[in-house]
């Protein structure tokens, strides 16, 4: 018998979410005191408990929608109630808003019985205020009794505060609101409770202006990538955050409810991925990932001087596994050179040149930490290892312990050199070098000597029998033989020839590999493969949209296009909310995607995923320093009309007939279209 704890699932949960404030409960809208459920604030879960009864009785259930950011609705019967006939008489609906340090609620109930009956409505809460890691190590859900007094009910966990008050005639009953109702035929009430919840020890908060990025009008043969653009659009409003001190530095939290905070590398692809809508969102990421970059040396939270970071917390975050991430943790290889690729692109999609001038000290630091601590032991590869000894054993985007792992199901020991990560450094060396030439820095030649030294050796040392590049070289710099989508992420860095990018498309496009509702992360041949593993064989939206960028880019279009197809299928599956990753089995299994039953939804880079889809349909590449704009569609899915893109802050259009042919308009003087 096991009874170590679980981590909590969560795929069947409703999310309402404006962050920093969420609210995950059942599909009937019950918050119950188990597993995740519960109102959260920042890294705590202020509310464990929230269970509507109507005559100490729950609702039916019928439908639930989320129709908006931090909106949902719930739909219920209460049949003991009204006529005795077949047909329900009574109706309840629940309507869940959450704002920033906030969650109200408001419940009708309607009668169209032919008499008038009486009904006790209560909502029964409870709050244990545990932080986040515990609840996601299976912990929690032990109630604290509350203050009561005012009509308010009221908790508190040192400086933090979560006060509950009732509407409509509601009184406080101990354990929550209570109401007495009578309705006649015909009548309908509404009744109202209100959270409210202040914690100063938060190091996040939400953003006091209006979003960041323009909203699209998409039309599309696919009406599903309508679909999912417009949820997506709302799922990324929905995680909109500053820093704490910090309220013109925007970003977006990772997901829901694990990673509603700062996450370096997940900030800055979601942003990237958003450059098409503008390049505001860009500046606030980058903006405060400098202000948080390494200086100084420390083992224990992964620092170094140039370093970005990975994540950052209130308090220390400790799981039951033994991992103890620092509030501040620095342990990532990839964060530091995608940063520096944000910069440069958002350059080139026009964010002005003195808000560019202003990070390139931080883009110099980050470049001395790729040629420096990044690569410790100066081999000329960026690798990583927990010197700590508490922190991520794997420190890509592939976190998980077992995710490096050779063709026959070995794990790798570190220092790990992962093949992604050099694809992000050549392509970082280049773009550093373009913008230290284009400011009139030094620096340029040295960085595009890296690179091509780099191009070399990789070509060297990285590719295996069967003709792709491996995972990673391990400890003893063996080449990591399995076969991953981490080689996807290599297209379009320019690491490769166009000869090995056409070898790494073959690749990709076998059935071990794309065979399900996108790309697997690792083949299904390979003996670690699982689908239901995090990074082994499962899907990952965020890991399939990048590969099909680069593969549109690169002109390998059909591919590009039936990955993106999985996606959209995929899509149908979750109400067009995708998650973190779904299950890697065969589409013909179930003929719908199987959900990874802890994947966070919404997750930040997933429904920026989105935008990478309709980006690389549309093909739009500005390069405003230089004045040209290519215009390349290279994923074919159908005919497509994108409205209000944004080049150097103009609002753009581009249509894309059935056969590929494109039109742009809207672009801002000076700008010549290439490629058309």
């Amino acid at each position: 018998m096991h009874d170590h704890r679980l981590q909590p699932l969560l795929h069947d949960l409703v999310s309402t979410v404006l962050a920093p404030t969420s609210a995950l409960s059942g599909a009937d809208g019950q918050i119950r005191p188990a597993g995740v459920q519960g109102l959260f604030h920042a890294d705590t879960r202020v509310l464990s408990q929230a269970r509507l009864e109507i005559d100490g009785r729950e609702p039916e259930p019928i439908g639930h929608a989320v129709p908006a950011a931090g909106l949902a609705r719930f739909v219920s019967l209460a049949r003991w109630l009204g006529d005795r006939a077949a047909d329900p008489t009574v109706r309840v609906e629940r309507v869940r808003r959450v704002t920033p340090g906030a969650m109200a609620e408001e419940i009708t109930i309607a009668s169209t019985a032919s008499a008038p009956f009486t009904c006790t409505v209560t909502v029964t809460l409870a709050g244990d205020l545990a932080p986040i890691d515990v609840v996601k190590s299976g912990g929690g859900a032990v109630p604290r009794k509350p203050e009561t007094g005012n009509g308010e009910l009221l908790w508190r966990a040192g400086d933090a505060r979560v006060t509950v008050t009732a509407a409509d005639g509601g009184e406080q009953a101990g354990a929550g609101p209570r109401w007495e109702v009578t309705l006649a035929p015909g009548e309908r009430r509404t009744l109202r409770w209100n959270v409210a919840v202040t914690d100063p020890r938060a190091v996040v908060a939400a953003p006091a202006g209006p979003r960041e990025w323009s909203r699209p009008e998409i039309e599309a043969d696919d009406a599903r990538l309508v679909r999912l653009a417009r949820q997506s659009l709302d799922d990324l409003e929905s995680l909109r955050l500053t820093v704490t001190g910090a309220p013109g530095e925007t970003f977006l939290g990772a997901g829901v409810p694990w990673f509603l905070t700062l996450f370096g590398r997940d900030s800055i692809w979601a942003a990237r991925m958003m450059l098409p809508l503008g390049t505001s969102l860009a500046a606030g990421t980058l903006r405060v990932l400098a202000r948080l970059q390494g200086t100084k040396s420390d083992a224990t939270t992964g620092e170094a001087p140039g370093k970005i970071m990975h994540e950052l917390r209130g308090h220390e975050f400790v799981l039951d596994s033994g991992l103890r991430l620092p509030p501040t943790y620095y342990g990532t290889i990839d964060a530091t050179p995608l940063w520096i690729t944000l910069l440069h692109d958002a350059w080139r999609w026009g964010l002005p040149e003195p808000e560019v001038a202003d990070l390139l000290p931080a883009m110099e630091a980050a470049l001395g930490w790729l040629a420096t601590d990044g690569d410790a032991d100066g081999d000329g590869f960026l690798e990583y290892l927990d010197a700590g000894g508490r922190g991520l054993a794997n420190q890509g985007w592939k976190d998980s312990g077992d995710a490096v792992r050779f063709r026959d199901g070995t794990r790798a020991e570190p220092p790990i050199a992962l093949v992604e990560v050099q694809g992000y450094a050549h392509e970082a060396t280049l773009a550093g070098a373009a913008l230290l030439e284009a400011f009139g820095r030094p620096g340029a030649d040295r960085w595009r000597d890296y690179a091509g030294r780099l191009a070399e050796r990789f070509r060297e040392r990285f590719w295996v029998d069967g003709g792709y590049p491996a995972l990673a070289l391990d400890r003893d710099k063996r080449p990591v033989d399995a076969l991953t989508s981490n080689i996807g992420h290599l297209l379009g860095t320019g690491i490769l020839t166009t000869g090995e990018e056409l070898r790494i498309a073959r690749t990709l496009a076998d059935p071990a590999m794309s065979g399900g509702f996108g790309l697997r992360t690792m083949s299904a041949a390979d003996a670690g493969f699982s689908p239901l593993s995090y990074h082994c064989g499962s899907i990952w939206t965020h890991d399939t949209a990048i590969v099909v960028a680069g593969l549109a880019r690169g002109g390998h279009g059909a591919l590009a296009a039936h990955l993106a197809e999985g996606l959209l299928s995929a899509a149908e599956t979750f109400g067009y909310r995708l998650p973190e990753l779904h299950a890697g089995d065969e589409r013909s299994l179930m003929g719908r995607a199987v959900p990874y039953p802890a994947a966070c939804r919404p997750q930040a880079w997933s429904a920026a995923s989105a935008l990478a889809i309709v980006q690389a349909a549309a093909g739009l590449y500005p390069d405003v320093p230089s004045g040209r704009v290519l215009v390349r569609p290279g994923a074919p899915l159908g005919a497509l009309t994108v409205r209000g893109l944004r080049v150097a802050g103009a609002p753009v259009d581009v249509t894309v007939d059935g056969a590929g042919a494109a039109r742009v308009t809207g672009l801002p003087p000076g700008l010549r279209v290439e490629g058309l």
